[in-house]
């Protein structure tokens, strides 16, 4: 993921509300949100050229989702940052357990953010900070950077994330995550990637030469565990590929 948008509020009727944008080289082949068939109760899209994910969620309501840190100093990790959402998936530690033991080994991997999470529990990891975080109550945005980092991208969609928290049903969601527009060149961040790759990459959905946003994802989980989870995927002009519409009822 290069872009999530959401609205942690326990005790709502819906405690978690999602959007969040995949942006990826076009060649980089992947398979559609689906549950895995070496990993029953785990649905999410699948990287097929490491295996893992970028955002994922169980039948027991538990919460996965990932984004780069856009560092190019940054030293490369050896392993494959799409198995940290795949291995808390998999697995039954609890988000405040999983990220302690990250914490002791996320060297081994290229700069990151991880959410993890259920419907008691929301967690936010740095991978520069080494710290977990529980999130409070809020709308917070995430993209290649620290949490709420304010980005003009970061701070457009998470100001649409708040207009739809009335009504946030999957359409309003992947409304919000198809804004082409750019913002003005002088509030772009420098990342360290020229200014060419900061144009491009500075709209909420992005569609360029080689690169961009392959797929969407509007997510709600609701206080009893059951969660509905919509992904929409692009294809290499911006162009709707296909839709996956998936409800998990919560398990008893």
């Amino acid at each position: 993921m290069c872009l999530i948008v959401f609205a942690w509020r326990p005790g709502h009727p819906q405690p978690l509300v999602l959007a969040a944008n995949r942006d990826e080289f076009y060649d980089r082949a992947s398979l559609p949100l689906a549950e895995w068939e070496d990993a029953p109760g785990l649905h999410a899209g699948r990287d097929l050229r490491a295996g893992g994910t970028w955002l994922g969620v169980t039948a027991d309501g538990r919460f996965a989702a990932l984004t780069n840190i856009r560092d190019p100093r940054q030293p490369r990790g050896a392993r494959s940052r799409g198995e940290l959402p795949e291995g808390f998936l998999r697995g039954d530690a609890d988000a405040e357990a999983f990220l302690a033991d990250l914490a002791r080994r996320s060297d081994d991997y290229s700069g990151f953010n991880l959410l993890l999470g259920d419907r008691h529990a929301l967690y936010y990891f740095n991978s520069e900070e080494g710290l977990a975080r529980r999130l409070e109550p809020g709308v917070y945005g995430l993209s290649n950077a620290r949490l709420d980092t304010p980005w003009p991208k970061v701070r457009r969609a998470t100001d649409a994330l708040t207009r739809t928290l009335d009504d946030p049903q999957p359409q309003h969601l992947l409304a919000l995550l198809g804004d082409r527009q750019q913002p003005p060149r002088e509030q772009l961040p420098n990342t360290g990637v020229g200014l060419d790759w900061e144009m491009l990459l500075a709209t909420v959905f992005i569609v360029g030469p080689g690169y961009g946003t392959r797929a969407s994802s509007a997510l709600t989980l609701n206080a009893e565990g059951g969660l509905r989870l919509v992904e929409r995927s692009f294809d290499s002009q911006g162009e709707v590929a296909g839709e996956v519409d998936l409800r998990l009822e919560p398990q008893q």
